[in-house]
């Protein structure tokens, strides 16, 4: 169902987009007097250094000079919070300061980062030299978090590659992150071959009680961070997981040690069978360079075996990727569109039309989507329902889907990522944050993976007769 094979990059998915060259507009004139400032992304990235005061400089600048709302944005919004992450460091590493008063914040942009830069340096004086890098992540990361984008970044990936546990669970929607409607129990949506979760045994809708012995959920809340624990792990943490698997009713303990996945033939981005009555499945794990080509192939190789009468396309698990195959995907099936807009802080929108250059497909589509379908994912979703060309079965998308990032690098060898425009739909309404809800309502329980039920591929089959 949905994919695990990109699991272990859903933490980078920000800089392998950045590096992707999608960072192309210049910064002031302004920002160029300020020296260093944030830089477009060289070829390899760059050694690291400490992260200091000047770094979160060139960081609190480029989001001005970079960001969707840097032209009209109060630096009170950013700083504040940053501060505040601060002393809450201090406190959890019990070395709060007598000294550490937050800095007068007036709204004026350079004045503000004097008052702030001032308090810090001031901090950092009399903290212990081992603590210095990690209160200056937490302050540099809350103050990029303050912008309250699920496209917006910073980031310093360690040496050592996150290789999650191995599985995608259900409430998930991003490295540390959890779906706001998730209640619980959260259960095991896919499992990544190789990995210690398959080796251990885990299956599909297997239910998650608990991850080392803390439940993932209190009274239908969340608990804080227990998400990363299953996303960010590192080669040769161990995790215990405690799970029950419906189809059984067996609950089961589990300690795995997080090793490398086993080698193997990695799975495709585009997966496909020719289903009874002349349907084409076509599995589509993330919008990846080449993919709208994928499936355009993938389609005529089985309407060879069989004329078809519909496509399902399956979006479920999918985190998004290039706004380009998107395009050529949308223009497969419908001509002379506009399909969404970018719309910069003053609500100036450029449309994004249709490319009638592609030659369409002529099949009836039927799109599953669920909670884990995001960016890319919620933009094709919605030009299928606002243009009429498909119809959507399973569950609401993620609504994650504010605007294209472009990268950005710093001088400790860290990574920005900041959207300079922000999406909105072909009838102009917002789906980041609200998502795509489906014309038909069919999502995937615990117990229908765990039983081998698929009740939105059923309903998708039954749409095309």
């Amino acid at each position: 169902m949905a994919a695990v094979k990109s699991l272990k990059l859903l933490a980078i998915v920000a800089v392998a987009a950045a590096l992707a060259g999608t960072a192309t507009v210049s910064a002031s004139p302004e920002a160029a007097a300020r020296l260093p400032a944030c830089q477009t992304p060289p070829p390899q990235p760059p050694p690291f250094k400490p992260t200091t005061v000047d770094t979160i400089a060139q960081a609190y600048h480029c989001v001005f000079d970079n960001y969707f709302s840097g032209p009209v944005l109060d630096s009170r919004t950013i700083l504040q919070p940053a501060f505040s992450a601060l002393t809450r460091e201090l406190q959890r590493r019990g070395l709060d300061q007598p000294n550490a008063n937050a800095p007068v914040l007036t709204g004026k942009r350079d004045s503000d980062w004097k008052s702030f830069a001032k308090a810090y340096q001031d901090i950092i004086g009399t903290l212990p030299t081992e603590a210095h890098q990690g209160v200056a992540e937490v302050t540099i990361r809350a103050m990029v978090e303050a912008l309250g984008d699920n496209h917006a970044a910073w980031i310093r990936p360690t040496r050592n590659d996150f290789l999650p546990v191995g599985f995608m669970p259900s409430h998930a929607r991003g490295p540390g992150r959890t779906d706001p409607t998730a209640t619980g129990p959260a259960h095991v949506v896919d499992v990544l071959p190789g990995s210690a979760a398959a080796n251990a045994g885990i299956k599909l809708g297997d239910e998650i009680l608990s991850v080392n012995d803390v439940p993932l959920f209190v009274d239908g809340v969340a608990v804080p961070r227990v998400v990363e624990w299953l996303m960010e792990a590192k080669e040769g943490r161990r995790v215990k997981l405690v799970m029950r698997r419906p189809s059984t009713g067996e609950t089961k303990t589990y300690d795995l040690t997080v090793t490398k996945p086993s080698p193997g033939p990695g799975r495709e981005d585009v997966e496909s069978k020719l289903l009874p009555g002349g349907i084409a499945y076509v599995l589509l794990r993330g919008f990846a360079p080449g993919v709208a080509d994928k499936i355009r192939q993938v389609i005529a190789d089985l309407g060879k075996q069989q004329k078809l009468r519909g496509v399902v396309l399956d979006l479920r698990g999918n985190g998004g990727g290039s706004p380009g195959e998107v395009k050529k995907l949308v223009s497969s099936w419908v001509h002379g569109k506009t399909y969404s807009y970018w719309c910069d802080v003053r609500d100036k929108c450029t449309p994004n039309r249709t490319d009638d250059s592609v030659s369409l497909l002529n099949l009836p589509l039927v799109t599953l989507t669920d909670r884990i379908c995001a960016s890319a994912c919620d933009a094709f979703s919605n030009a299928v329902k606002d243009l009429k060309f498909g119809t959507l079965v399973g569950a609401r998308t993620a609504g994650a889907v504010s605007g294209p990032g472009e990268g950005w690098v710093l001088g400790d060898g860290s990574f920005m990522v900041l959207p300079k425009i922000h999406e909105i739909g072909p009838n102009r309404e917002k789906v980041d944050t609200v998502g795509v809800p489906p014309d038909h309502f069919a999502p995937v329980t615990a117990a229908d993976l765990s039983a081998g039920r698929d009740p939105g591929l059923d309903k998708a089959r039954a749409l095309l007769g």
